[in-house]
C-alpha cells in the first residue's frame, strides 16, 4: 500500500496541464447540442413546433398524432449532430441520473436497415421500476414503470446519445423520481402566486419559480484519489491527520486558479455551453483544492436538470484531466465542506421579479406580500425544510462553523427588519388617510432605497434574503436541487393560497379596501413569524438556547430530521397543493432512512477494512523495526540500554495502546452493526446506525491518526492530507 502511495505521488507530481483552447465567443456555441427553439424551427413542422411551444409555455398536452412528426425532426437533428442512440434521461431516487441507450436502428423485411425513432419511443418507455429505490411501492416481481417525456426541458446530445428529459412513475402512477413532484410543485406555485399577483397587476397570467444554484466541489489528482480506498468507496476520507497548514491563512479563497484546474474548468465550461448550461462564475473556495461554479438564473425545472447534468459532465471531463471530483459535503476533516446554495425567486410573465421591489409604493407592496408570505411559509415549515436537506453526508457539514447550523432561521438584514417592525404597528382594520400616506411614503416607499445598500450577508443563516431572492444555504453539495425546491415551492404555494383567502374575506365581508386588507393580513403574518427571523451569529450554544426558547427545531442528525417527512402535517401539506399523496410521501421517507443506514454501513465496513488490513499491519511492522533497534541497543549497552532506548520504548508502548484501541473499537462497531442489521423497521435501523455504530468512527479514526504521527512516513500506507490537499 505504501508503494501505491508513492507511485501515486510520483505520477501526480509529473502532471502537466492538458491544453484546451476555448472559443473566443461563448455565445456562438451556447446550446448547440440542445434541441431548443432554433433547432425546432428548422427540423419541425409548423404544427409540431407550435404544439411543443404550447406545452412549454402553457403546460398544454401534445397531440399524440404530432408525436411522430416531432420524433422524426428530433431524430434528424440529432443524427446531423453525430448521435447514434437515444435515451430517456431521468432522475430516480438514487441521487443521480439514469439512462438506457437504444440505437436509431431497425432492420426491415428485405434485410436492410433504417434509422428509426417513432413518436411512441419519444413520449413513453418502460424501464424496470423495481430495481430503483421505491420505498415498497413496487415489488421485485412488479417491474413495470414508465418514463414520460417532459417537453419543458429540452432534449440534448451528450456524446453520441440524444437524451430526452423525462419523469419516472410507477405502473400505478406514483412518482419514483425527483422531477415529477417538482413539476407538480411548480404548477401549484404558479396557480397560487398568480392569483395573488393579480392584486397588483391584472395582466399577470403565469408565475415561474427561478433557481440559481452554486456548486462547490473538491478536485483531487486521480492517482492520489485512487490510492485512498475510503475516497473511492465512500467519497470522503475516513482517516487522516490534519496537516500543519490547512485553510487558516485564507490564501486559497479567490486566489489564482491553478493551471491544471483552470484548463479543466475551461473544457468543462465549454461542454456546459454546448449543453445550454449557462455557467458564469468560477473561483477558488475556502479550503485547499476546493472550487465553486455558478450559473445565470433559470426556470427552476430546467435549472435542476442542468445541475444534475453538470455533475455528470464534471466527472467525465475530470477523467480527461486526471482529476477526481469530490461532491461529498465533508470529504476532509478540519477544512470547510461543500454546499450547493439554492437561490430562489419568482418571476411573472410580464417580466417582474416578485422579490425585487419596483419604483412605486404599489410595486413595493407587491414585493412585501411575497416577501412576508415566504418568511411565514418558512416559519410554519422550518422542520420540514430541515428534513429536506438531511443526508448522512450533509450531517458532517451543518453546524460545523462553516455552514448554517441544523436550526433553520431567516436572515433579512437590519433595515428590512425595521420595515417589518413598522408594518407590525399597522392599525387593526381600515387605515386612516394619514396612516396610508405614512406607510406608502415613509415605510413601503423606501424599500428600493434600502435594498440598494443592504448588502449584508449572514453565513450562519440557512435561509437568507440577498437583495432580490432568497438563498437556501443549507443544501448539500451532493443534493438533487429538486428535493429542497419541491418543498419550498409547496410551502409557499400553500401559504399564498391561505393569504389570498384571508385577504378576500376582509375585502368581501369586512368591506375593506384591497390595500387595507393586505396590510392587515401581512401585519399578523409578521407577528406570527418573528421567531424565525434571526440576525445574529448562528454558531454556538447561545443560539441553540435562544432557538429552543423560540420553539424552533434543532434536529442534528438525519434520522431525527427525517421524521417530519412522514408526519400527518407533511402529508396534508402535499395533498393540499397536489404535489404528492400519502403513498409517495411515506415511500420517500422509507427510501431516505434506508439510504442513511446503508451509507453508515458502507463507511463502517470501509473504515474497519482500512484500519485492520492497512493501518494495524503497518504499525506492527514499524513497531518491529523499533524492537530490533532496542535489541541492538541492549546488545551494545547491556543493562544501561534503557537510558538510550527510552523514547523507542515509549513509542512501542504507544503503538500497542493505539492498536488495542483500534482493534477493540472495530470489534465493538461490528457487534453494533450486527444488532442494527437485525432490526426490520427501517427507521429504527437508521437510528441504530446513527446512535450506536457511527460514534465508533471517531474513536477508531482518532487512534489511527495518532499512529500516522508515530509511524515512519516511508511506510505509511495512506496518502496523507498534505498530499491530497496541496498537490495542484
Amino acid at each position: 500500500m505504501a508503494i501505491l502511495r508513492f507511485q501515486a505521488l510520483k505520477e501526480s507530481s509529473h502532471r502537466k496541464p492538458i491544453p484546451f483552447q476555448e472559443p473566443t465567443r461563448r455565445s456562438e456555441i451556447f446550446a448547440k447540442n440542445v434541441f431548443g427553439e432554433k433547432a425546432m424551427r428548422q427540423f419541425l413542422t409548423r404544427d409540431s413546433y407550435k404544439s411543443v411551444m404550447d406545452a412549454i409555455q402553457n403546460g398544454s398536452k401534445i397531440d399524440r398524432n404530432l408525436a411522430d412528426h416531432i420524433s422524426t425532426g428530433m431524430k434528424e437533428w440529432s443524427i446531423s449532430k453525430g448521435a447514434t442512440h437515444y435515451t430517456h434521461w431521468f432522475q430516480p431516487l438514487t441521487g443521480s441520473s439514469a439512462e438506457k441507450h437504444d440505437a436509431f436502428f431497425e432492420t426491415v423485411e428485405d434485410g436492410s436497415a433504417i434509422e428509426k425513432f417513432g413518436g411512441g419511443a419519444l413520449v413513453q418507455q418502460e424501464p424496470d421500476a423495481s430495481s430503483f429505490p421505491n420505498g415498497g411501492i413496487r415489488n421485485t416481481f412488479e417491474a413495470r414503470g414508465y418514463t414520460a417525456w417532459d417537453p419543458t426541458s429540452p432534449a440534448f446530445i451528450l456524446g453520441t446519445t440524444l437524451c430526452i428529459p423525462t419523469v419516472f412513475v410507477s405502473y400505478t402512477g406514483e412518482a419514483l423520481d425527483y422531477k415529477t413532484p417538482l413539476l407538480r410543485s411548480l404548477q401549484a406555485l404558479d396557480q397560487a402566486a398568480t392569483q395573488v399577483a393579480k392584486y397588483f397587476d391584472k395582466k399577470v397570467t403565469k408565475i415561474t419559480a427561478t433557481l440559481g444554484w452554486e456548486q462547490e466541489y473538491f478536485l483531487i489528482d486521480s492517482a492520489l484519489a485512487s490510492s485512498r480506498p475510503d475516497i473511492m468507496m465512500s467519497g470522503r476520507t475516513l482517516l487522516g491527520h490534519s496537516p500543519a497548514k490547512g485553510q487558516q491563512l485564507d490564501d486559497h479563497y479567490f486566489g489564482s486558479i491553478p493551471s491544471r484546474v483552470l484548463n479543466y474548468m475551461k473544457e468543462m465550461e465549454n461542454e456546459c455551453m454546448l449543453l445550454g448550461i449557462p455557467v458564469k462564475t468560477r473561483h477558488n473556495e475556502v479550503a485547499p483544492n476546493q472550487f465553486e461554479l455558478a450559473p445565470i438564473f433559470e426556470e427552476a425545472n430546467l435549472a435542476v436538470d442542468h445541475n444534475t447534468l453538470l455533475m455528470d459532465v464534471m466527472e467525465k471531463v475530470a477523467e480527461k484531466h486526471h482529476f477526481k471530483v469530490l461532491f461529498h459535503e465533508k470529504p476532509f476533516a478540519g477544512v470547510n465542506g461543500s454546499g450547493k446554495h439554492n437561490n430562489w425567486s419568482l418571476a411573472t410573465d410580464t417580466g417582474v421579479n416578485l422579490l425585487s421591489p419596483g419604483s412605486t409604493p404599489m410595486k413595493n407592496l407587491q414585493f412585501l406580500a411575497f416577501f412576508v408570505n415566504t418568511i411565514k411559509a418558512v416559519n410554519d415549515n422550518e422542520e420540514l425544510l430541515r428534513g429536506t436537506i438531511a443526508t448522512a453526508s450533509n450531517d458532517h457539514r451543518l453546524g460545523a462553523n462553516e455552514a448554517p447550523p441544523a436550526i433553520i432561521s431567516v436572515f433579512i438584514g437590519s433595515q428590512l427588519t425595521e420595515v417589518l417592525d413598522e408594518l407590525e404597528k399597522v392599525t387593526d382594520g381600515k387605515l386612516s388617510p394619514q396612516e396610508k400616506t405614512e406607510l406608502k411614503l415613509n415605510v413601503v416607499g423606501k424599500i428600493p432605497e434600502i435594498l440598494l445598500d443592504n448588502t449584508d450577508r449572514n453565513r450562519t443563516s440557512a435561509f437568507a434574503f440577498t437583495g432580490n431572492k432568497f438563498e437556501f444555504r443549507a443544501v448539500g453539495s451532493t443534493a438533487n436541487c429538486a428535493n429542497p425546491m419541491t418543498v419550498l415551492n409547496s410551502i409557499v404555494a400553500k401559504q399564498l393560497k391561505e393569504f389570498k383567502e384571508e385577504v378576500d374575506v376582509l375585502i368581501k365581508k369586512k368591506k375593506m379596501k384591497k390595500d387595507d386588507a393586505i396590510f392587515n393580513v401581512l401585519r399578523e403574518y409578521i407577528k406570527d413569524s418573528k421567531r424565525i427571523r434571526f440576525e445574529g451569529d448562528g454558531y454556538g450554544e447561545a443560539w441553540e438556547i435562544e432557538a429552543k426558547k423560540r420553539g424552533l427545531s434543532n434536529n442534528k442528525s438525519t434520522p431525527e430530521a427525517l421524521k417530519i417527512k412522514k408526519a400527518q402535517s407533511t402529508i396534508d401539506l402535499y395533498e393540499s397543493v397536489g404535489v404528492m399523496n400519502r403513498v409517495e410521501v411515506e415511500s420517500r421517507h422509507e427510501i431516505e432512512v434506508e439510504e442513511y443506514a446503508l451509507h453508515i454501513q458502507i463507511e463502517g465496513r470501509v473504515l474497519g477494512d482500512i484500519a485492520r488490513n492497512h493501518i494495524i499491519p503497518t504499525a506492527i511492522k514499524y513497531q518491529n523495526v523499533l524492537i530490533e533497534n532496542v535489541k541492538g541497543l541492549k546488545e551494545i549497552y547491556g543493562k544501561d540500554f534503557k537510558k538510550y532506548a527510552k523514547e523507542q520504548l515509549m513509542i512501542i508502548e504507544n503503538i500497542s495502546n493505539h492498536i488495542e484501541k483500534i482493534n477493540s473499537g472495530i470489534t465493538d462497531m461490528i457487534e453494533e452493526r450486527k444488532k442494527a442489521n437485525k432490526l426490520e423497521d427501517s427507521e429504527e435501523k437508521a437510528f441504530a446506525y446513527g446512535n450506536e455504530v457511527k460514534p465508533y468512527f471517531e474513536i477508531i479514526r482518532y487512534h489511527c491518526d495518532k499512529l500516522e504521527l508515530l509511524v515512519d512516513d516511508e511506510v505509511w500506507p495512506l496518502t496523507k492530507y498534505r498530499e491530497l490537499l496541496f498537490t495542484k
